[in-house]
Order: structure tokens, then C-alpha cells, then sequence
């Protein structure tokens, strides 16, 4: 009998059959992610039982061993370990672009610390899991396969509404085979799909303009066309990472020289920070480096900053150099788009990727449309039986009543009204309140919402272009929801030399020295104290500008954002009617007073900056009104301040726009868009004087010495002006902290050199107007107080009164109000005094 079971084979082809079988194994079920959902078999058998437990965002956090013990005893009967280093990882926010899971305990960092033990960490799913990977299981949306004991039936693919293979990247390495897909941005990425749906002939280079590279979570930069175009339209290619990097001066310690040093605030993707600086000291003590003197670690929760001092001898733009060419700060990423297509690995391109996602998308679109249109085909049934059952009311409760049993109740409704077995269910189980006439009238309209959703799902599945302007609909509000900006920046070029060089200050405080690399995507940003400096998109992501904030003391509010691409004219004013360009291509990382970009006759207490405006790339501005203590003003066009802002930039020297008369200041600038209809003049006292800017008016205030607006009161200055829509409105403000938005349509229209109207009622004779401002389109508004603190406010904050009302107050009682930000394209510059005396104050 043994001899039975004994069948004679070939070596080798049993060692090519079971070698076979052990790669697709390894391929199939544990290596590479599905192109569908972008997940491994492990990471998709995490979220779904973390679904099953119910982990929902809202819900408490559980014990991730738990989690692991259902996967491994359900779905995954493998090893615990690989089951929670595949949960660690998609909890990690420097592993994955969008984390899939929320933590709550040690999941590790970037030095390569390990996680806690399973017993002692948390986690629940996070929205983008819960709502973009998991939200329409339950619809019918994809098949279902029996587990590996077939006890439990689990998803052979999550009904993915986004396309996780790109945005969160996958690195795996199978039998003969690897993949590693860098993470994208989510904005990006559901660009390129809706251009895709909209154009399916759309060009690579159209496409690549839209998904012009990955986006790291650690930030670094990227240089354009350094193996991009390889990676994305053969799927496979060699991308260029380096670390950012910017110099300044440190103090090494009290009554020490300051240095120079190095300072690193962003790292290559998966390069771990201890790691780099253990080999970067290596390489200081064994002579490969020179020219470096100390290597601290001064990261924390703030974000890392390893800062690198240099000797006294030390060239730091050498140094920077050769930390670039000799270490892991600039290195490269070999991309694989390598995943599983109908369950075979396939090398794909990038449109490739986004094609088949479309089409499984729109697949469990379909699906979904068919299983809500049999839903409501059922309950709208039930309703029509309900319906016809309260017609002939009277008659089915002589049916019901004359049956013996319930199951004869049900047929003689059958039988005798003509409804089907679930209408005749529906109907016994009717309890007597739905008798009413107001349960009637209910079911109607539940009837006819019923009826109209039908035809809706009917339209479609019947017409595919109805059903992909639905799909481009969810993908925008799914980018709505979901999307940030981007971390890691894309460079025009690859420097090899180093990208800045440490401003030296002259005698006269003014900095020198080749221009920063600016990055593509990076952002001017001047603070509340007048400093500027160059910020990326995680550092302004991470200021919410967008939420309201309470009253606290933090880090200096931004005063004026402007994206430094396509590049802009920025231009300063200043108090004594001159201008200059502002040379804003020496910022960097770290913010420095304005002086220092300026011509060296500006920044002094007698002719301080007073407005900043940024002219020329992506802005509307096409008109500046310029405003003097004494109530004259000048219009001037912005292509003319634009002239002469190169004009003085070429020359070094400032020019001057407006003559004041003796002992007279320029106090406020007005950036007027090309359909602005209305000038809006403040004066301390509450008085708005509006003008129509007619061709005429324009006329008479295009002269050097400008002309005289209104007539001032003793002790009256002028506090604020606003170009805005005759529709719009202004935001109106008290230095008590009273605030009120009058719509400009309630102000009567004046003439040069009238008195005006009030406009605010004060409350307190103490209390006078701060300013004015045009209600934009950023939704907050940012107050700065007296004693340093800050908070922002939604529009909504600040009720709608004629002119005349007195506001209501925002601030607790006692706290002055120093300043109002708003967002735009023009920033007011705080006093000298101020920028000069409290450079290190925070707000």
C-alpha cells in the first residue's frame, strides 16, 4: 500500500513546480499591492477587521493587540510580527504620506526608534481610511472570499475611492521581484484623474504638468526632470532626493564669537536622522569632512533641525556642498511602479496606474447605483402596498379580521388587492398609528423621494456621461476633504554647489551674498514684527490659517503670504513717499527684518517702511491709492510702480512717488483691483468719506503732490482706506476691540474734500477707530493685542450693522487692540519702534 502512494518525479520539475508555486505565493499574497486599492494582503486584512471591531474615527482607541489578533486568527495566519510592523507603518506619519490609521502610544520616529509593544499602543482607523477605502463596503461594491479555513469571508479588494497606490507609495520586495512607489500628493494626484476622465486622450506632458512628482512626507526637495519622466512613463527610473539645508550664524555660547553653521530641516524620504549623523561624525573624525566643528541634534516637536557648526576656517558654501556629495542629504530613489494587475505583477507607467483605478472605479460606481436602485425598488414597493392598503382601509381590516391565521391574512391580501408578498407583509406588520393622516401624508412624499431617486440612478447606469461628471464630483470633494499642501518642493535644477550662502552684514546692517535656490512652491511670508522669510508649504500648512484660533501668545501671524512662483514684484513704501524693490530672493528659512533687503536709505525712524505691496505675477492689483497724515492722496497705475520699483532696484536706490509737504508722512497704500468701483476713506474719529472712482477722479489724483481728500478735525488722523465692489463690505475696527462689517452700499456717495459720514458709534469716549478693511476672500481674520497675543476669527464673527452702530465686542474686556491682518496681496508694516525694539517679541 505504501508503494501505492509512492509517484515516481522528476527532481526538477518538482523543484520548478514547488519553487513555482512558493514565488505566486509570495507575489500574490504578501509582497506586492494590488493596483485596485494600492494595498498588500496584510495591510488590506488590518483595516477591514479594524472595520469589523468598529474603530471608526470617533470611537475610543484599542489595543493594537487586539487588532493583531484578530488578523492573525480571521484572515493573516502568519507571524504577529509582520502583522504589527504593517500596522506600525500605516500609522507612521513619516512612513506614509496619508496615514491610514491613528495612533495613540510610541509608533517609533525617524531615528529608527522601535515601536512600543502591541500590548501598551493604540489605534483606530483614520478618516481617510474609514471614508475613502471603507465607506462603501457595505454597498455591494466589490466580491468577498472565503478565508483560509473558510470560517470567515473577507474582501478580495477594498472598494477604494482614491488611488492609494500612489498617494501613499508601497515599497515590497517578492521572489525575482520588487516594487517601490514613492507617495504623491492627494491634490495632484485627483487632478490628474478628473483631466483623465474629462480628456482620456489627454498628453504625458499635460498629465505630468498636473503629477509633476512625488510628494515625501519628510518634506526634501526634488529636482525637476532628475528621472521623473523615466519613472512615470516607463515605470521605472532613478529620482533625485536631497535633504533641505540653509546656513545662518549660532551663538556656540555666552561671550563667544557667533559662527556660521549648517541647518538641516528636512531629510531625504526613509533616511533615518540618527543613522545619517552617526555616519556624518564618522566621517568628521576620520578627515573626510573638514571645516565642521560641532553636530548637534536640536530636533523636537516643533519639527528637526540638526545644526552643523563650522569651524572659523570653514567655507560653509563648501561644506553645505560636500555634505550634499558626500552623504545620504541628497540621494536617489529608484522608483518601481511595480503591482498586481488581475492578480499578475506588472511594470506600469503612471497613466497606466490612473487608467486601471478609473475603470475599477467605475466599476463599483456601478455596482453601488445597482445595489441602492434595489433597495429603494423595495422599500418603494412596500410603500405602494402601504398606500393602497390605507385607500381601501375598511376592506383590509374585513380580510384581516375574517382570517384565521396570519399566513391566510397574507394571501387573501394577495389575492384580493392584488399586492405581493412583501406588500402583504408590510401591511400586517402596519401598527395602527400609521392610521393617521399625517402617516399618510408621510408615505406619500417618502413615495414620491423614492420615485425620484429612481429615475436619478436610472439616468445613471443608463448614461455614462452622467455617471462620470458624478464621479469628478466625488473626486473634488473627496480632494475638499482631504487634500493639503504639498511637503516635499520641486526645483527647477539641480544645484550641485549650495544652494545659499550666509548673508555677511556690512557695515550698515544690509545683507550680502549670492541668492537663496527659492524653491518652486515656497512662499514669502512677512510676519507680524515686519521680519520676512521664506516658507514651505508644510510650515505654512501647519499655521492653519485657515481656522480660528483662540487668544494666546504664539509664533509671529503671518501679515502677507505670496507664492514666489510666477515670481513677483514686491514693493515697499515708505513714509516719506518713496519706494523700493524689494530684493526678495535672499530670504531664507530663517526670518530677518526687511532692512536687510532694502536700499540702504530706507529702515532708518524718519523714512520707515510703511506698506508693503506685492505687484506683477499671479496678482489683480492694477491701481495703488497713496494716502498722507494730512488727507492728500495720489493714484498711481501699477504698471508705473512697477517701472519704477525696477527702476530703483537696478540702481540701488530709492525712488520717490508722492511729494509730501514739510513734516508730513505717507501712512497708508490702497491696492486697487481692475473692477473696483469705490475708495473708502477712515479717519480716527469714525468718519468714512466714499468716493466713486471715476476716470475724472483718477485725473485729479495723478499728480506728484497727489490732491486734498477731506478736511481733518483737530487731533484726527487718518487710519485706514479700502478699494473695494459698491456690493462689498468692510470690516470696521476700534482700538477697545469693538468690530462691526458695514456693507458699502449704506454709505452715501461724497466729493472731494466733504466731511463724510460716522460710520461707528464708540461706546467709550476713550475708544477710538483702529481702521478699516475689505472683507476678503481668506475666511479669517487675524487680531494682534497690546500685550502681544493673538487670535483669528471667521468673517462671521463680526455682525452686519448700518452706518452708526457701535459693533460688538470680540476681546475680553480690558485687552487693546494693536493691529487687524488680513491676508492679501498689501501688508501694513508695523511702526519702527515696535519692529526694532521688540525683535524677538512673540504674539
Amino acid at each position: 500500500m505504501v508503494s501505492d502512494r509512492i509517484v515516481p518525479t522528476s527532481l526538477r520539475e518538482e523543484m520548478e513546480r514547488s519553487y513555482l508555486e512558493y514565488a505566486m505565493s509570495v507575489i500574490v499574497g504578501r509582497a506586492l499591492p494590488d493596483v485596485r486599492d494600492g494595498l498588500k494582503p496584510v495591510q488590506r486584512r488590518i483595516l477591514y477587521a479594524m472595520h469589523e471591531l468598529g474603530l471608526t474615527p470617533e470611537r475610543p482607541f484599542r489595543k493594537c493587540a487586539r487588532v493583531v489578533g484578530d488578523v492573525l486568527g480571521k484572515y493573516h495566519p502568519h507571524g504577529e510580527t509582520a502583522v504589527y510592523d504593517a500596522l506600525v507603518r500605516q500609522v507612521q506619519a513619516f512612513s506614509s504620506r496619508h496615514p491610514l490609521l491613528q495612533g495613540h502610544g510610541n509608533f517609533g520616529s525617524v531615528d529608527d526608534d522601535p515601536p512600543a509593544a502591541m500590548r501598551y499602543t493604540e489605534t483606530r482607523l483614520a478618516p481617510l481610511a474609514h471614508g475613502a477605502l471603507l465607506g462603501e463596503l457595505a454597498e455591494d461594491t466589490v466580491d468577498f472570499t472565503a478565508n483560509f479555513d473558510g470560517s470567515q469571508q473577507e474582501p478580495a479588494v477594498l472598494p477604494a475611492q482614491l488611488p492609494m497606490l500612489l498617494l501613499n507609495g508601497c515599497t515590497g520586495i517578492a521572489v525575482g521581484m520588487a516594487t517601490n512607489i514613492p507617495p504623491h500628493n492627494l491634490g495632484e494626484v485627483v487632478d490628474g484623474l478628473v483631466a483623465l476622465l474629462r480628456n482620456p486622450r489627454l498628453s504625458d506632458e499635460a498629465l505630468l504638468q498636473l503629477i509633476p512628482g512625488p510628494d515625501f512626507p519628510t518634506g526634501g526637495e526634488i529636482p525637476v526632470g532628475s528621472g521623473l519622466r523615466e519613472a512615470y512613463l516607463q515605470g521605472r527610473g532613478s529620482i533625485r532626493v536631497r535633504g533641505v539645508a540653509h546656513l545662518e550664524a549660532v551663538q556656540p555660547g555666552k561671550g563667544r564669537r557667533r559662527r556660521h553653521a549648517v541647518v538641516v530641516t528636512e531629510l531625504p524620504y526613509q533616511l533615518s536622522k540618527a543613522n545619517w549623523i552617526e555616519k556624518l561624525a564618522e566621517q568628521v573624525n576620520d578627515g573626510r569632512l573638514s571645516g565642521i566643528a560641532d553636530i548637534r541634534d536640536e530636533s523636537d516637536r516643533e519639527g528637526l533641525r540638526v545644526v552643523i557648526e563650522l569651524r572659523r576656517d570653514g567655507r560653509p558654501e563648501r561644506v553645505l556642498q560636500e555634505l550634499f556629495r558626500r552623504t545620504a542629504l541628497q540621494s536617489n530613489f529608484g522608483a518601481i511602479l511595480l503591482a498586481l494587475v488581475d492578480g499578475q505583477p506588472a511594470q506600469l507607467s503612471l497613466r497606466r496606474v490612473l487608467e486601471i483605478f478609473l475603470e475599477f472605479r467605475e466599476r463599483t460606481t456601478l455596482r453601488r447605483y445597482r445595489f441602492a436602485l434595489d433597495k429603494i425598488s423595495q422599500r418603494l414597493e412596500v410603500v405602494q402596498g402601504l398606500l393602497e392598503a390605507l385607500t381601501q382601509l375598511q376592506r383590509v381590516i374585513l380580510l384581516v379580521s375574517q382570517a384565521p391565521e396570519a399566513a391566510r391574512a397574507a394571501a387573501a391580501l394577495q389575492v384580493q388587492l392584488g399586492l405581493s408578498p412583501a406588500q402583504a407583509a408590510a401591511v400586517l406588520a402596519m401598527p395602527l398609528r400609521r392610521l393617521t393622516g399625517l402617516e399618510r401624508q408621510a408615505l406619500e412624499t417618502e413615495r414620491q423621494e423614492l420615485e425620484a431617486a429612481q429615475d436619478q440612478l436610472h439616468l445613471l447606469l443608463d448614461n455614462r456621461n452622467s455617471r462620470v461628471e458624478a464621479l469628478i464630483q466625488q473626486l473634488q470633494q473627496l480632494r475638499k476633504r482631504y487634500a493639503t499642501p504639498r511637503r516635499t518642493r520641486l526645483l527647477g535644477r539641480l544645484a550641485t554647489a549650495a544652494p545659499a550662502t550666509v548673508a555677511e552684514p556690512t557695515s550698515s546692517g544690509r545683507q550680502t551674498g549670492v541668492p537663496v535656490a527659492i524653491p518652486e512652491d515656497g512662499q514669502l511670508l512677512v510676519q507680524a514684527d515686519g521680519q520676512l522669510r521664506l516658507a514651505s508649504p508644510l510650515a505654512v500648512s501647519r499655521l492653519q490659517l485657515e481656522q480660528p484660533a483662540p487668544l494666546a501668545s504664539r509664533p509671529q501671524p503671518p501679515r502677507c503670504l505670496v507664492p514666489v512662483r510666477p515670481e513677483p514684484r514686491i514693493v515697499v513704501f515708505s513714509a516719506m513717499g518713496r519706494i523700493a524693490s524689494l530684493r526678495w530672493e535672499r530670504t531664507a528659512p530663517q526670518p530677518r527684518a526687511l532692512a536687510h533687503f532694502l536700499p540702504e536709505k530706507l529702515g532708518g525712524q524718519a523714512d520707515h517702511p510703511v506698506q508693503l505691496a506685492a505687484l506683477g505675477g499671479s496678482t489683480t492689483t492694477a491701481g495703488l491709492a497713496l494716502l498722507s497724515d494730512d488727507g492728500h492722496c495720489r493714484w498711481l497705475k501699477a504698471a508705473d510702480v512697477l517701472e519704477l520699483a525696477a527702476r530703483s532696484r537696478s540702481s540701488g536706490r530709492t525712488v520717490t512717488v508722492f511729494k509730501l509737504r514739510p513734516g508730513r508722512a505717507l501712512c497708508r497704500v490702497a491696492a486697487c483691483p481692475e473692477d473696483v468701483v469705490v475708495l473708502v476713506v477712515a479717519t480716527s474719529c469714525g468718519r468714512l468719506l466714499r468716493l466713486d472712482v471715476t476716470p475724472d477722479l483718477l485725473q485729479e489724483l495723478d499728480s506728484p503732490a497727489g490732491a486734498p481728500l477731506l478736511r481733518l478735525l483737530p487731533r484726527e488722523t487718518i487710519v485706514g482706506a479700502a478699494c473695494c465692489e459698491g456690493a462689498g463690505q468692510l470690516l470696521l475696527a476700534t482700538r477697545h476691540g469693538r468690530f462691526k462689517r458695514l456693507p458699502v452700499g449704506q454709505l452715501a456717495s461724497n466729493r472731494r474734500g466733504d466731511l463724510g459720514q460716522i460710520g461707528l458709534r464708540f461706546l467709550e469716549r476713550s475708544d477710538s477707530l483702529l481702521g478699516l478693511w475689505p472683507v476678503a476672500d481668506h475666511p479669517c481674520f487675524t487680531l494682534l493685542t497690546g500685550d502681544h497675543r493673538s487670535c483669528r476669527f471667521p468673517w462671521e464673527q463680526a455682525p452686519v450693522q448700518e452706518c452708526g452702530g457701535a459693533g460688538e465686542s470680540l476681546l475680553p474686556a480690558g485687552v487693546e487692540l494693536a493691529d487687524v491682518i488680513i491676508l492679501g496681496e498689501i501688508a501694513q508694516l508695523p511702526p519702527p519702534l515696535f519692529a526694532n525694539h521688540h525683535p524677538s517679541r512673540r504674539y
